[in-house]
């Protein structure tokens, strides 16, 4: 009965591994943009999880790379050193005393964990933040949030210099100013930002719903640039779903191919994204 069982096994993971080659030949040399955050970052299984997926992509020759997150992270160190934050319009004022934490958290303890965690699954990946090489040059938002930045030059000398290399780039949001200021960046818009200068040929935001709501409250699985436009004129979009579609209109504006928002609660789910025929998520193209 086991042996019957095993063999049932073996057939499925063959058929599986069939079905895929299609799109392991459609990817092979592709860059792919992956912002990483949500409750994966916390727990340790889905860590190795992810870690394992990114892995996988880079040895059938795709070039990930990787954007992370970590606004959790970064409320319980400020909260552990008792630092006050004051919010305007839902967004935090990073102050210095803030930007100094929020640099030492996402830049620090949670870029070398994601980094660590790739490696420990026989990758080769590098930590950087937005400060490094200037990658990331950015302008303040708003005055009033203080150092809270937008990107508004992304050169990728050093993330194609990398690839090259077959070395995976773990990137902390943080961008550096004009004077040399430190920003804090939203990880979506760093992530769309990064992807649009690479040209990606898909940038996938994974978070903690399984994509983009329709009119009649169900998951839409693929959706054009004018689609995603219209609903969030009339409505239908709302919410924190608003920034992360504007950041794959952004995107796609940019010249990514497309953009993909998808539950990163599912496990693998960027191979199953990107390896079978009906990914988890709801997929954005200019269309």
């Amino acid at each position: 009965m086991r042996k019957l069982s095993m063999n049932r096994d073996w057939i499925a993971t063959a058929r599986t591994l069939n079905e895929a080659l299609p799109y392991l030949q459609r990817y092979e040399g592709a860059t792919v943009v992956i912002k990483f955050g949500g409750n994966a970052m916390g727990d340790d299984d889905a860590m190795a999880s992810f870690a394992r997926d990114i892995v996988l992509m880079r040895h059938v020759g795709v070039n990930p790379v990787v954007v992370h997150g970590g606004g959790p992270m970064i409320n319980d160190m400020l909260k552990k050193l008792g630092v006050e934050s004051e919010w305007i319009g839902g967004k935090r004022v990073t102050d210095e005393a803030t930007i100094e934490v929020v640099e030492m958290v996402l830049a620090g303890r949670v870029n070398k964990r994601i980094v660590q965690a790739i490696n420990a699954e026989g990758g080769r990946a590098v930590g950087l933040s937005g400060k490094d090489a200037n990658l990331m040059v950015c302008e303040p938002t708003d005055p009033k949030l203080g150092f809270v930045g937008t990107p508004v030059e992304v050169d990728p000398f050093v993330l194609e210099r990398l690839a090259e290399s077959e070395t995976i780039p773990v990137i902390a949001p943080i961008g550096v100013g004009r004077d040399g200021e430190t920003f804090n960046v939203n990880g979506d818009t760093a992530a769309g930002a990064i992807a649009a200068a690479l040209k990606a040929d898909r940038l996938l935001l994974l978070t903690d719903v399984p994509g983009v709501k329709g009119r009649d409250g169900n998951w839409v699985t693929e959706l054009t640039a004018l689609q995603i436009r219209e609903m969030i004129s009339d409505g239908t979009i709302g919410g924190g779903m608003i920034p992360k579609t504007e950041t794959a209109l952004s995107a796609i504006e940019g010249g990514v191919r497309a953009v993909v928002i998808l539950d990163g609660r599912i496990e693998n789910a960027c191979l199953l994204e990107l390896y079978t025929e009906q990914g988890p998520g709801s997929l954005i193209r200019q269309g």
